[in-house]
């Protein structure tokens, strides 16, 4: 048996047949990698398995992918952190890992390099939930650095779980941006059939050499193939755990959407003719507490214990109950920063409708409007590091903040 061949292979009581895989890094050596007639990869455990050979095949090699520099074509960065995006399936644990090293990811989609040339960096190989603030930093320089020595664009590829939460942190330590900064995941790997991956990185491509001057998120926008929307950075959010057109833009219209060529579908923040400038202090000593009728005082109090900011995700119009409205008060008597955002998925808040509100009002509590509860605690975290804090913290500062919204929820899909 070599790669190529189309084998039948039987172990205890179960037959799968297919095409023999080349290994790859993530694959144990006595793991067979089969690509079945649908179009999966599946990895067998060869011990104890029997093996018939139904059609020999050319055998199947692993080409290592030539990048080439056009010099007619502009040149966007692509950094690399990890996630589904450039990922392969370990078939001896099932798991996907990220990819470890540039030429994997042009390996995976080699067209990339069609558009324009790409210079690719991977910084660090994380799945999304193990990115830390300290992180975002080393993002937000590399995006800039890679800007002012004259990139069309920068393509951070991310895991989707907490990809929402990079964008925010970046639109709000990137500043005068001098070119588009595009967040790009895929929620299937790239070696599965149904794999949005491939959309996913073109469109933000495309993008990545417009002008427009903001931070986005470029994802899937339909079940089908062929269409990407383009989501500010602070005003969209994973709806979904696995659908391909998981995000969604909340509380706004997508800014653009990418078919065959990208269409901006309202107005948007153009780059800049400067450079950009980094503003990546952040104070981390933050809590997000989600307020439910069962959150005794007790709790609520040593969830914000030496914390030196809150954002509260309050119920309907920014609620909470009278028992957490008198802890509040000593937060804020105290000086820490109380800020009420709602848990509703569309609208804002507005403390002046009911009486609960205004006692809230009256606290000092500062009205988050429409910000989304994790974009207003990684604002909070940014505002904090600086002397004006209060002040930012009711700014529209990267787009987090509607003044007028519509009466129904937009309809990104």
């Amino acid at each position: 048996m070599k790669t190529g061949d189309f084998v039948e292979i039987e172990k205890n009581g179960r037959k799968w047949k297919g095409i023999v895989m080349p290994h790859h890094a993530f694959s144990d050596k006595n793991i067979i990698v089969l690509k079945l007639e649908k179009g999966y990869n599946i990895g067998i455990d060869a011990k104890g398995a029997k093996i018939k050979v139904i059609k020999e095949g050319k055998e199947i090699k692993r080409k290592k992918v030539e990048i080439r520099h056009d010099e007619k074509k502009p040149t966007i960065a692509l950094i690399g952190t990890g996630g589904t995006i450039a990922s392969y399936v370990d078939y001896k644990t099932g798991a996907v890992r990220p990819a470890a090293t540039t030429s994997e990811i042009a390996f995976s989609m080699p067209k990339i390099f069609d558009i324009c040339n790409i210079e690719a960096k991977v910084m660090f190989q994380k799945l999304s939930e193990n990115i830390k603030p300290r992180d975002w930093k080393k993002i937000a320089r590399e995006a800039a650095r890679k800007l002012n020595e004259g990139k069309s664009g920068v393509i951070v590829s991310h895991g989707t779980d907490t990809m929402t939460h990079t964008s925010a942190a970046l639109a709000f330590m990137l500043k005068n941006l001098n070119g588009p900064v595009i967040l790009v995941g895929s929620q299937r790997s790239s070696d599965r059939p149904s794999s949005d991956a491939f959309d996913n990185l073109i469109a933000a491509e495309k993008v990545a050499l417009t002008d427009l001057g903001e931070v986005v998120v470029v994802m899937h926008g339909g079940i089908s193939s062929g269409k990407c929307y383009i989501h500010r950075g602070t005003k969209v959010r994973k709806m979904h755990s696995s659908r391909r057109d998981a995000f969604v833009s909340i509380n706004n219209e997508p800014i653009g959407i990418v078919e065959n060529e990208v269409k901006f579908l309202q107005k948007y923040r153009k780059k800049s003719k400067g450079k950009t400038r980094v503003d990546d202090v952040l104070n981390e000593n933050v809590a997000l507490v989600y307020f439910h009728p069962a959150l005794r005082k007790k709790d609520f109090e040593n969830i914000v214990d030496g914390k030196d900011g809150i954002v509260i995700a309050g119920t309907g119009l920014g609620h909470v109950n009278d028992e957490i409205i008198t802890a509040i008060k000593k937060l804020i008597k105290d000086g820490i920063m109380v800020v009420m955002t709602t848990q509703c998925f569309y609208g804002s808040v507005n403390m002046n409708v009911y009486s609960t509100g205004r006692k809230l009002i009256k606290a000092g509590v500062i009205n988050g409007k429409d910000m989304l509860p994790e974009v207003a605690l990684i604002k909070l975290m940014w505002a904090l590091a600086h002397e004006n804090a209060e002040e930012l913290m009711i700014k529209n500062i990267a787009g987090e903040m509607n003044e007028r919204r519509s009466i129904s929820p937009p309809k990104s899909k």
